[in-house]
């Protein structure tokens, strides 16, 4: 049986002291690695802790950092891969939660997909997740039909000149999400495969419910 493992010591975290705070878990894109959105906590709601993780896998060379499945083209996406990598975070995530009162995912590209898929295998660990730049897999889950009833909240953002994430994919995310998540979408005019400014202040907003729900459950 194939598995991935993630390295938990190149797992980057937040200054703050972390116990019981709701934590964010950041899901690098292909070519990156756990360095790449950790830039983003200035922009990320106080009071959380942040931990951004390195994916199990490395590109084929020259392409440098990591991966969490291979791409071998713009249409060479496996739903296996992609839940292989989903499974590796789940069993870091067994670890590494603790005592967190409330577990979100914030992925980019390579990383929206993982966290998605994360979410189907294991809707229960979850209060939030923030796909950018990227899609829901294809096919069918066991629990697809519980999120049809639990209407996770997810926010999915893209730009509308994005071009590495496929059509066909786009189109499936968009017909799949607003019927198995609490869907918050927006299209952003102009941006390619990169996150905006306006981008985050919106991600802020959506991070920002995701606290306040946990810290009043």
């Amino acid at each position: 049986m194939v598995t991935l493992s993630i390295d938990s010591s190149a797992t980057l975290w937040s200054p703050e002291p972390r116990s019981g705070k709701p934590l964010l878990v950041l899901l690098h894109g292909y070519g990156a690695d756990e360095r790449d959105l950790f830039g983003l906590i200035p922009h990320l709601p106080d009071g959380i802790a942040v931990a951004a993780v390195a994916a199990p896998l490395t590109p084929p060379w020259p392409m440098p950092g990591r991966s969490w499945y291979a791409i071998d083209s713009l249409n060479g996406r496996s739903t296996e891969g992609i839940t292989l990598a989903a499974e590796s975070l789940l069993r870091w995530l067994e670890e590494a939660a603790g005592d967190a009162a409330s577990v979100a995912l914030l992925g980019f590209s390579q990383g929206a997909a993982v966290s998605l898929q994360a979410l189907r295998l294991a809707p229960e660990k979850f209060g939030s997740v923030v796909a950018l730049s990227g899609y829901a897999a294809p096919g069918d889950l066991p629990n697809d039909e519980l999120l049809t009833e639990t209407r996770p909240p997810v926010f999915w953002g893209r730009g509308s000149n994005d071009d590495v994430i496929p059509a066909h994919l786009i189109e499936h995310t968009a017909q799949w999400l607003p019927t198995h998540s609490e869907l918050s979408g927006r299209v952003y005019p102009g941006l390619t495969h990169s996150i905006s400014e306006q981008e985050l202040t919106d991600v802020h907003v959506f991070l920002t419910r995701w606290r306040d729900a946990a810290a009043s459950a």
